[in-house]
């Protein structure tokens, strides 16, 4: 008979190992066609001229930044819901491997029927279900993992938040020198109109050029109101980003910072440290993890339940003073559920392809953005050289006109349009600047640069 009996429990584990390997199907192996994808990135050209730095705030140094950037991570409220997210992730981690753990209950009840006395049952009770699959060991790594992408998906956030207010903090500093030249040619044109008044006096012009000065000085003032009032605003978007309520004073110089070029040599294991891309790694792995626990929701489960029982006339003898312990094992296996428990398999074994299509989405938008970034630097780089050009030239030939018109060889119009292009120049020079050192900031955040804490 004990023979008999374990010759049927052999059989009967023999069966579940021959359905556990005809239900486990194999996987995708995205992670040899994720490195197949990364083989495949063609090494760009660098910039010839490069300074290498260990994060993305060294690209330039200001206490005021630091201290800009030191406030955001603390109030910036899309930041703080990130952070929250992790520890939500961290949470639900522990939260599924409790289910690995024996499961303890006590529970105890008086119960009391007409002519009868009173009955006290008390009992204590431990679950606990046998992990025979791994279910749930797969469960619990792909909590694990979730944690670990929500942690480069903060990284991630912490970067381009650092970036943000970088390139704002550098924008001001643009938009400060655009009043600056806005003002200059105001004062211009007011000097214009004292010197033309001077020569209408002293019969050698008429109030037509009166009238033209006046009309740029009118048209340059309004333009100066629309830059203030840009700045203004510029100012109020980087107080959203630091997360402050209250008036914040924000001391901006008038000079830019010398912004130095981040470079790599090997594209591909830079891309390989970008935050997002990690994440987005790690969201195949969690997927995947997942889609080992579908398949195994297949297969039997084997719960065991230990129990200690009493029931006594008084609640101190229930107590367990003489208890009785049972304990039962359960072996369970899903028979019919419709086809719903195959589907939610296939359903994440979809969600993985997805994932793995998501990060391909990513790696092709990173190499795409750094090589952007790299030629804007080179196009840009171009475009300063010819507008300083251009204004050396323009200023040569304001010199000139001013000569000229103050001897009457050329007319108050003709002095205007070419003060009016010398500032044009220097507007586009500074435009042109700011360009170039923001679009610096954003290639070092697309090369994996940090934000130093």
């Amino acid at each position: 008979m004990r023979y008999n009996a374990l010759s049927n429990i052999t059989l009967s584990l023999s069966l579940l190992l021959l359905s556990a390997c005809s239900t486990l199907t194999p996987q995708n192996d995205y992670q040899a066609q994720i490195q197949n994808d990364i083989d495949k990135v063609d090494n760009w050209q660098m910039l010839s001229k490069s300074i290498d730095v260990g994060y993305l705030n060294d690209l330039f140094s200001s206490a005021d930044v630091d201290t800009l950037l030191k406030q955001a991570f603390s109030d910036n409220p899309s930041f703080q819901q990130t952070l929250l997210t992790l520890e939500m992730k961290r949470a639900q981690r522990q939260q599924t491997a409790a289910n690995q753990r024996p499961q303890l209950s006590a529970d105890f009840s008086s119960s009391k029927q007409e002519d009868t006395n009173a009955a006290y049952n008390s009992s204590l009770t431990v679950s606990w279900q046998v992990d025979l699959w791994g279910k749930l060991k797969a469960s619990t790594d792909a909590a694990e993992t979730d944690i670990a992408e929500q942690e480069m998906l903060v990284q991630s956030a912490r970067d381009s938040l650092g970036a943000d207010i970088l390139q704002a903090w550098l924008e001001l500093i643009s938009l400060k020198r655009t009043l600056d030249i806005q003002q200059r040619r105001i004062d211009t044109l007011q000097q214009n109109e004292t010197f033309i008044l001077q020569r209408y006096r002293n019969g050698l012009g008429t109030l037509t050029d009166s009238d033209s000065a006046k009309t740029s000085t009118a048209s340059a003032r309004a333009t100066l109101a629309t830059n203030q009032q840009q700045f203004d605003q510029n100012s109020r978007n980087l107080k959203l980003l630091i997360g402050q309520l209250s008036p914040m004073q924000v001391n901006i110089p008038t000079t830019y910072p010398d912004v130095a070029i981040a470079t790599s040599s090997f594209p591909s294991q830079t891309l390989g440290q970008r935050p997002d891309l990690k994440a987005a790694y790690l969201a195949i792995q969690s997927a995947q993890l997942r889609t080992e626990v579908a398949y195994k929701e297949l297969l039997p489960s084997f719960n065991l339940q230990a129990m200690l029982e009493n029931t006594a006339a008084t609640a101190r003898d229930s107590l367990f003073i003489s208890p009785v312990w049972s304990l039962l094992g359960q072996l369970t296996a899903p028979l019919y559920k419709g086809g719903q428990l195959r589907a939610e398999a296939e359903i994440a074994e979809l969600n993985s392809a997805y994932a793995y299509q998501t990060y391909k989405e990513k790696l092709l938008a990173a190499v795409i953005e750094v090589e952007n970034y790299t030629f804007k630097e080179q196009s840009i780089t171009t475009q300063l050289q010819h507008l300083t050009t251009a204004l050396q030239s323009a200023n040569d030939n304001l010199t000139n006109y001013q000569q000229s018109y103050r001897t009457g060889l050329v007319d108050i119009l003709d002095l205007l349009s070419v003060q009016q292009q010398t500032y044009d120049l220097e507007s586009q020079i500074n435009d042109a600047t700011f360009s170039l050192l923001s679009n610096r900031i954003s290639l070092g955040l697309s090369l994996a640069l940090k934000v130093k804490s």
